[in-house]
Formats: C-alpha cells, sequence, structure tokens
C-alpha cells in the first residue's frame, strides 16, 4: 500500500542530534527526509551561575524548565555538582511540552504542572498556584531565548532567577545532502521547530547564494513552508514572507500530521 508521504521530500532543519525522532516519524509515512541542521546545541559560556543555583536548591519553591535541552543540561550539572533527583525533592518541576515532560521523566524526575498548550505563554496563565512570592529556578539558552515568559512570571510576584544552561548557535554551513537538494530543487516541504531554526536557516542560504545562483524566493517559491507553532510561523513570515502550514498540537507528531493533512487535502483539491 501507497504511504501518504511517498515521493515527498521534506528538509529538515532540527539540531543534528534531535532530529532523528522526527525524520522517522516522516519516514514511517513514505517521506524522503533530508536532514539540514541549522541549530547546533553547545555547553554555555560559563557554568558559574547555574552551579551557584544548584548549590542553593532549597531556596526555591519551582523549577522550570522549557526543553529537553534545558532537561538535558540541567541534570548533567546536577551530577557534577555531586548532587541527584533526591536533591529536588521540595521543588517542584513545571515544564512546557510533552517532549519536555518525556525527558525529564528519563532522568528520574516527574512534573507537577505541564500547561495544555505546549508554548511557554501558557505556562503562565494556568499556573496552578498564585506566583506573588515564589522564587523560581529557570535553566535556559544562554543568548536569543524569549523573555516574555520570565516578564509575565515577574508580573505577577514571582522571583525569576536565570541561569545559562545551554546554548545554541548557527553550524558553519549547509550539509552537503542538504544544499544540493536546494540545488536541484527536489524540496517538497521545509519544516522549523523553532524561530531560531528559521533565523539560521536564513543566515547559512545567505551564505551560499551565489553558489545556488537563484534568489531564496524562487528557491522557495514551491516550497511548502511548514511550522510547529505561532511563534515559529512568526519568524517564518518575517524572515520567509509566508508560512503555508502550522501544526495544530504544537509537538513533532503536530506538525507531521499536518503535513499529512496538507498532502491530504491537495490531493483531494486535485480531484474535484
Amino acid at each position: 500500500m501507497k504511504q501518504p508521504l511517498t515521493g515527498k521530500t521534506v528538509l529538515v532543519t532540527r539540531a543534528a542530534r534531535q532530529s532523528s525522532k522526527f525524520s522517522e516519524l516522516l519516514q514511517q509515512q513514505g517521506a524522503k527526509v533530508v536532514e539540514m541542521p541549522a541549530l547546533e546545541i553547545r555547553p554555555p559560556s560559563s557554568w558559574v551561575e547555574l552551579d551557584r543555583a544548584i548549590a542553593h536548591l532549597d531556596d526555591f519553591h519551582w523549577l522550570i524548565l522549557t526543553s529537553s535541552n534545558g532537561v538535558e543540561y540541567f541534570y548533567q550539572r546536577l551530577t557534577n555538582c555531586g548532587k541527584s533527583e533526591r536533591n529536588l525533592a521540595n521543588i517542584k518541576i513545571a515544564v512546557v511540552g510533552k517532549k519536555t515532560a518525556t525527558s525529564l521523566r528519563q532522568q528520574g524526575g516527574q512534573p507537577n504542572f505541564i500547561p495544555p498548550d505546549f508554548i511557554a505563554d501558557s505556562l503562565v496563565e494556568h499556573f496552578p498556584e498564585a506566583l506573588a512570592g515564589k522564587k523560581i529556578l529557570f535553566p535556559r539558552v544562554e543568548t536569543g531565548g524569549r523573555e516574555l515568559l520570565v516578564q509575565e512570571l515577574t508580573n505577577q510576584g514571582a522571583e525569576v532567577v536565570e541561569v545559562p544552561a545551554y546554548q545554541s548557535g548557527c553550524p558553519e554551513q549547509i550539509a552537503p545532502e542538504a544544499l544540493e537538494t536546494l540545488q536541484k530543487q527536489t524540496v517538497d516541504f521545509l519544516t522549523f521547530a523553532s524561530g531560531k531554526t528559521v533565523n539560521n536557516f536564513c543566515k547559512l542560504l545567505a551564505n551560499v547564494t551565489p553558489e545556488l545562483l537563484i534568489s531564496s524566493e524562487k528557491l522557495l517559491a514551491n516550497v511548502c513552508i511548514a511550522s510547529i507553532g505561532p511563534q515559529t510561523s512568526q519568524s517564518c513570515r518575517q524572515l520567509l514572507g509566508r508560512v503555508d502550514l502550522e501544526a495544530q498540537e504544537y509537538t513533532l507528531e503536530g506538525l507531521t500530521q499536518a503535513i499529512l493533512d496538507y498532502v491530504e487535502n491537495q490531493s483531494f483539491a486535485r480531484h474535484l
């Protein structure tokens, strides 16, 4: 039986070590997946602030984790500082998204709160208790993260201690297979799971545009730009001029389903 995405080429722009799950979801539906890492995850420039916070964990009421990267690097540093999950017994943990919750459970932790929408803005809106007077530890990306969450938590009376737990940067060049696929203009779907990947994709493209001998607008003219959620879609519109589909559920599974629905609707329209 023919799979829904047979004959379709999907360009995946997630970080190299994070792309496998999404690629597998797409391949299971018959897609040809070309990975173009537009993000590199690295340690922060210094561990001092995170180590200081870990040394005073008992001072905090809540720990907020908004990404799997945050979970991974926080727990890695927790171990390096000679502590373990037991030292988090008196701290409640809030996470954004099912993937982050899964990463937390893999580390032996359990989330006390997951907002109903898998975006950071929803966390404040649905927070399970009054934030006034609460001290919150927020391990996060060192630069380039959105500030709205911290602003809203602070506006509600919380004291937020932000500490760099990891850094994300742009790779030096486009993966060779991805460059070849772009040059041949055989990409059907271009996928983004964060605003940062949109920004870095544009940087990478700008570096090789002379080699491509075609403007980015023409290059992507027949490509469906697919976004994981509203914040990523906003970056697509700002930097690429459009977004063609957005996941209803802001997860990799939701983005895969959005692509399947798009293909089904296109097929239906052709038969009308």
